[in-house]
């Protein structure tokens, strides 16, 4: 659920929080006020493309930001494969768009990218603008719609798709072009050559470098440890005398007094560790081998290291992988007839197993589809409209339509008016009659409606943990009015009872239905234009439905009016 939308220097909008609630929140305004501006906000939010030229004038930046009350097991997936830490049940979104056409993205306070807001914004919410035709979705956005109805589980065919179409992959690269396949023999030949008889050893770089530090330095190696060891161990004034000395006086004085024994214990024991560390740097300078010869060997190897790095792998545990990578694809393409013989097997299987699996999930579409259309007929007739509305799901099971969805294809067909045929309805709807179709439709399909599942909350009080996402409409209500305009209100009533709904809304007969009524002004101050946002209850929300009804000018029919209107909605 969206708690809050922050709106700062965007278009005509200096600085706007606005808090939502769950159930049906309405936006209300003179036109030109910003009230799709807020949406536009919104759907930057979601991934949607941003442009500098909504940067308000003599501001540096645009920020938009949203914070979403959620519990989703999918978006906490999400943020992990983004490297974004979890912030309880709260997600944070920002995003900022500089004048100079640069932007970043934040989520819970940490730097993300537009593509993560991608992945995420299904999970939150749907954005619909004015006039939206569903058929403008592609043909696997169709599918979907669909499937979110029927609770088709797409990820096993997708699954069974990926392995038949890997299977094919490598048929087909085993089987190109003669003379390609020799140059690639040749190459992949000279490849495992050329690394196998460098005889390279894991990590081998690392030591010998290591090795070669000390070789190339020897000199002031040894001079150093052996110094080392000369001031703590062999020298006259070492550290070693020194402390032997320093331990025969505390001993003396530990006969006298029993207080300096631990002090004796003491001494004895750093006497001790010093005695071993010069041991430790003589043996070291001892072993130190000066050999110009061993350097020479070492530089060497070094070097053809360095050549198979340009041309391998970064590291020498890159290269033996890639030379195993090398050799496997030899193998395979010089035992490529006993190899293709059994990928043919193994792509037999695999098809079937594809149809298997697509043919059960078509048979539970077209089951699926019978169901859904006539449920989304009658919420297109609850919306004054007397039309017919059937879903055609349509596609063979040849090859060449397989996808990772299946081999299905969908259209959504209308018929807007008695003894009409079906069309689609791209073709048959008008504006107004869109509209309704597409709300019709998003009741039916979306989480937590009445046609897809049990209600979680009671009827006027939904509960944000019963809500299942946000949804928002941008002018649903386009080229609709009066009894229309009346249906409308109560289906986005009904739609609020289990989601949060925001909807922009110029019509009186949507407004009054509002759980939560908002105002945006646009307003004049010190010669710059700044949006307001103004949550109405009481007598100040029945003067904007009045308003609504009879233009600026309120009268005293139009507040009668307007408060008949609200008790009839039930608000």
């Amino acid at each position: 659920m969206l708690i809050e939308l922050r709106v700062e220097n965007y278009a005509v909008i200096d600085n706007v929080v606005v808090e939502f609630s769950p159930g049906l929140n309405l936006l209300t305004g003179e036109t030109g006020a910003g009230k799709s501006i807020l949406i536009d906000a919104l759907a930057l939010l979601m991934g949607e493309k941003a442009s500098s030229e909504l940067v308000r004038h003599g501001a540096e930046k645009a920020v938009v930001a949203a914070v979403f009350d959620l519990d989703s097991k999918a978006i906490a997936q999400i943020l992990e494969t983004n490297g974004i830490d979890p912030n309880g049940t709260e997600l944070i979104l920002r995003r900022e768009i500089a004048a100079n056409g640069k932007g970043r993205v934040f989520v819970n306070n940490q730097p993300a990218t537009v593509q993560a807001l991608k992945q995420i914004a299904p999970k939150l919410a749907a954005i619909h603008a004015q006039n939206e035709s569903l058929l403008a979705f592609d043909a696997l956005a169709r599918l979907a719609l669909l499937d979110a109805y029927a609770g088709s589980g797409r990820e096993p065919v997708a699954t069974a798709f990926a392995q038949w179409n890997t299977i094919r992959n490598q048929i087909a690269e085993l089987q190109r072009d003669e003379r390609d396949r020799e140059r690639l023999l040749d190459l992949w030949r000279f490849q495992t050559k050329e690394i196998e008889s460098a005889g390279l050893q894991p990590g081998e770089d690392e030591k010998l470098s290591a090795e070669k530090r000390v070789l190339a330095n020897s000199e002031k190696i040894f001079g150093s440890a052996m110094s080392a060891y000369d001031s703590l161990y062999d020298g006259e004034s070492s550290a070693t005398v020194l402390m032997r000395a320093a331990c025969k006086q505390v001993e003396e004085l530990a006969r006298y007094n029993a207080r300096f024994e631990e002090l004796k214990a003491s001494l004895e024991s750093a006497r001790i560790t010093v005695e071993d560390a010069g041991i430790t740097l003589r043996d070291y300078a001892e072993s130190i081998d000066a050999s110009p010869e061993r350097l020479a060997e070492v530089e060497d190897r070094l070097a053809l290291v360095e050549r198979l790095k340009r041309k391998y792998g970064q590291t020498v545990d890159e290269i033996i992988a890639f030379s195993q990578d090398v050799s496997r694809k030899l193998d395979q393409v010089e035992n490529k007839d006993e190899l293709l013989k059994q990928l043919r097997s193994e792509l037999a299987n695999a098809a079937a197993d594809y149809l298997r699996i697509a043919r059960a999930v078509s048979k539970h579409r077209y089951e699926a589809a019978k169901r859904l259309e006539k449920l989304v007929e009658a919420e297109i007739n609850d919306l004054a409209m007397k039309a017919r509305f059937k879903i055609e799901v349509s596609g063979v099971d040849d090859e060449a339509n397989w996808t990772v969805a299946g081999f299905d294809s969908v259209q959504y067909l209308i018929s807007a008016n008695p003894g009409e045929p079906l069309g689609a309805i791209e073709n048959i709807a008008s504006g107004g009659e869109l509209s309704r179709v597409m709300l019709a439709l998003k009741a039916t399909v979306a989480p937590g409606s009445s046609s897809t599942g049990t209600r979680n909350a009671t009827a006027g009080s939904p509960s944000a943990k019963a809500l299942q996402k946000t949804l928002v409409f941008d002018e649903i209500d386009a080229g609709i009015g009066g009894r229309a305009a009346e249906a409308v209100g109560r289906k986005l009533k009904s739609l609020a009872q289990n989601n949060q709904v925001l909807c922009v809304t110029h019509l009186p007969q949507i407004a009054s239905f509002a759980d939560h009524h908002y105002l945006i002004e646009k307003r004049e101050s010190n010669g710059r234009t700044r949006t307001s946002v103004a949550l109405l209850a009481g007598k100040e929300r029945t003067e904007e439905i009045a308003r609504m009804l009879s233009g600026a000018k309120l009268t005293q029919e139009s507040l009668k009016n307007a408060e008949a209107m609200m008790r009839a909605a039930g608000s």
